[in-house]
């Protein structure tokens, strides 16, 4: 506790030496460097039992954040079970197991006391305002033993489940210690850690750090220490001092401020007044203005119907003359709906004429297309005639050549005959179909000649 208290006491030290050097008014140069006496000379542990109580301090750390985070490792089974290991995963349950337990019967536990006290109380108050009662005594007696016993049997099974969880704690530690790649997953979850763990495996931490800085001190350095420390209490004490005359300063400062706040309200309360009475005038001017404006609108509207009675007779003089203008132009619009008429009637003879025309036309296009269609499902025929002849004469040639790979070196000059043959042959049937194809496409040639001519 007294190096906790100190290191704190160095962290104050340094957080307010700027302000104490300050006020102060002492020089640097006869100061000593603050980092150079707080913080140790040595920068690593050099005995062995300071490495051993360095060690032994980032073990229970580790340790702590491997127990804290076993309820996550145990919700999350399926995902850790291969890392764990069957032994080490059922320690896990059966672990998580007991704490469900003992958390079960530490809250009845809780619940049962208050029960007894609430009893004893109802028991005190009903023998001190019924002192006949003595059934009711009795009764309140037996309940307060049986809440005794209740609670002994329950301390009893508490007790034991606490050894459980202690041996059960002991065999997981023992089995994550031959298990690195498990402390290594389960650790990585430390996210998970609600705040209250975060802060124990923080004062663990920050205990193992003070605990370094202890080790890596030496005599000297704490009678350093203790001495830059006791400087600097002197001086703080010798800033309160100067701090209290600098707030008996500001507090003058600031009543000659509220002072000139007051004045300030007073001199606003009176443009306040003056402004209230400004108010009063401009409302009489707006209601003067508004009797003004009344009365030019009145005049403006008799004007306005002096010459709306003027406009209207304007108006009656357009209308006649647009009737006039009427009467005018009738004579011409007939004309030129006969013209239109007429126009429409030679339209209507033409679209006739053209409907005619184009019948004619399409009557001789469909007559061409029926040529055209027949002309085509020819030609189809003869294609098709010609790839199966092609069909065959691949199969022919295939055959041949199959038998000729086998016969290759008995039959040469035989092979080299039948394929002279065979290619006599195809240029044979070639030629016929092409012959043939020939006459065709001269017989088409010659109808469609005729045809042409008919037309």
């Amino acid at each position: 506790m007294a190096d906790v208290a100190l290191a704190a006491a160095s962290k104050q030290t340094h957080s307010r030496t700027p302000i104490m050097a300050s006020l102060g008014g002492t020089s640097k140069r006869n100061q000593p460097d603050a980092l150079r006496v707080l913080d140790p000379a040595r920068k690593k542990l050099t005995a062995v039992e300071s490495q051993r109580i360095v060690a032994v301090l980032e073990d229970a750390i580790k340790r702590g954040e491997l127990l804290a985070l076993l309820p996550h490792v145990n919700n999350n089974m399926d995902r850790f079970s291969v890392v764990l290991g069957v032994e080490l995963k059922r320690e896990v349950e059966h672990h998580c197991e007991l704490q469900r337990i003992f958390n079960g019967l530490l809250i009845p536990k809780e619940s049962t006391g208050e029960r007894g006290s609430s009893a004893g109380s109802s028991r005190t108050g009903s023998a001190g305002s019924r002192k006949g009662s003595a059934t009711t005594s009795r009764t309140a007696g037996d309940r307060s033993d049986m809440y005794s016993m209740a609670s002994e049997q329950q301390t009893r099974k508490l007790q034991m489940v606490q050894q459980q969880l202690a041996h059960s704690t002991r065999n997981i530690l023992r089995l994550f210690s031959i298990n690195p790649a498990a402390v290594s997953a389960v650790r990585a979850e430390n996210s998970v850690l609600t705040t209250q763990e975060q802060e124990l495996l923080g004062g663990l931490a920050e205990l193992k750090e003070i605990c370094v800085e202890r080790l890596l001190m030496t005599p000297l350095e704490e009678r350093q220490r203790a001495d830059y420390v006791d400087s600097i209490t002197i001086r703080d004490r010798k800033n309160a001092e100067i701090i209290e005359k600098l707030e008996a300063e500001l507090q003058e400062a600031e009543d000659e401020r509220d002072m000139e706040i007051s004045k300030r309200n007073d001199h606003i309360r009176k443009l306040k007044n003056q402004l209230h009475t400004i108010e009063k005038f401009s409302e009489e001017h707006i209601r003067r203005t508004k009797m003004d404006a009344d009365k030019e609108e009145q005049a403006d509207m008799r004007n306005s119907d002096s010459k709306k009675g003027k406009l209207q007779q304007e108006i009656n003089q357009l209308k006649q003359q647009l009737a006039n203008l009427t009467a005018e132009h009738r004579e011409s619009e007939l004309a030129l709906r006969k013209r239109k008429f007429k126009i429409e009637t030679e339209v209507e003879n033409w679209i006739q004429k053209y409907d005619a025309d184009m019948g004619d036309r399409q009557t001789e296009y469909e007559e061409v297309d029926a040529v055209y269609t027949e002309e085509k499902a020819q030609l189809n025929e003869l294609e098709e005639k010609f790839k199966t002849l092609e069909a065959e004469y691949t199969k022919i040639m295939e055959e041949k050549r199959i038998a000729a790979e086998k016969k290759e070196q008995e039959e040469r000059e035989l092979e080299m005959a039948i394929r002279a043959a065979t290619v006599v042959q195809a240029f044979w049937r070639s030629y016929k179909v092409r012959k043939m194809l020939k006459q065709k496409t001269k017989g088409k040639g010659k109808g469609k000649k005729g045809k042409k001519g008919k037309k």
